[in-house]
C-alpha cells in the first residue's frame, strides 16, 4: 500500500455537506459523480495530497443508505492507494483477511476498487484503490 488515498464520509444531504466541507477545507469539490451500480453520488475534495469523498445514497436500498440508517452520518471507509490491486487482494487473502470483492470493480474517481470486511480491520471498512 502506497498511501491513504481518501477518507469516505457518508452523508444524508450531499448539497448541504458540500457547503460544509467547502467552508471547512476552503475549496470546492473537484469532482462529483454518480456510481449507479452502488446507488451513490460522490463529491471529492482535495487539499494537498489529502482527499475527502462525500457519499450520498441515490436510493433507499444502497449500501450508503443502509449504513446511515444503522450508524448515522460519518466516516464510512478508509481508502488506500495500491499499484496492483489484484496482487493486494491476493496478499491480503493469504494473510487471512476476508475481502468483500474477490476481484476489483469500477469505482468513483476513475478507480478500480475492492473492499475488506470491516470485522477484520477493527470495525473499519478498508477500500483498496488503483487507477483504471
Amino acid at each position: 500500500m502506497k498511501r491513504i488515498e481518501h477518507i469516505g464520509i457518508a452523508v444524508k444531504d450531499l448539497e448541504a455537506a458540500n457547503k460544509t466541507y467547502e467552508a471547512v477545507m476552503g475549496v470546492e469539490p473537484y469532482k462529483m459523480e454518480t456510481v449507479e451500480s452502488e446507488g451513490v453520488t460522490t463529491s471529492f475534495f482535495k487539499v494537498g495530497e489529502s482527499k475527502i469523498e462525500l457519499l450520498a445514497a441515490t436510493n433507499p436500498e444502497s449500501p450508503i443508505s443502509k449504513f446511515i440508517e444503522k450508524r448515522g452520518e460519518g466516516i464510512h471507509h478508509l481508502a488506500f492507494y495500491v499499484d496492483d490491486i489484484e496482487a493486494e487482494i491476493e496478499r491480503l487473502k493469504k494473510e487471512g483477511f476476508r475481502l468483500l470483492n474477490e476481484s476489483p470493480k469500477p469505482g468513483a474517481d476513475n478507480k478500480l476498487v475492492a473492499f475488506m470486511h470491516p470485522k477484520d480491520a477493527n470495525g473499519v471498512l478498508v477500500e483498496l484503490c488503483q487507477e483504471k
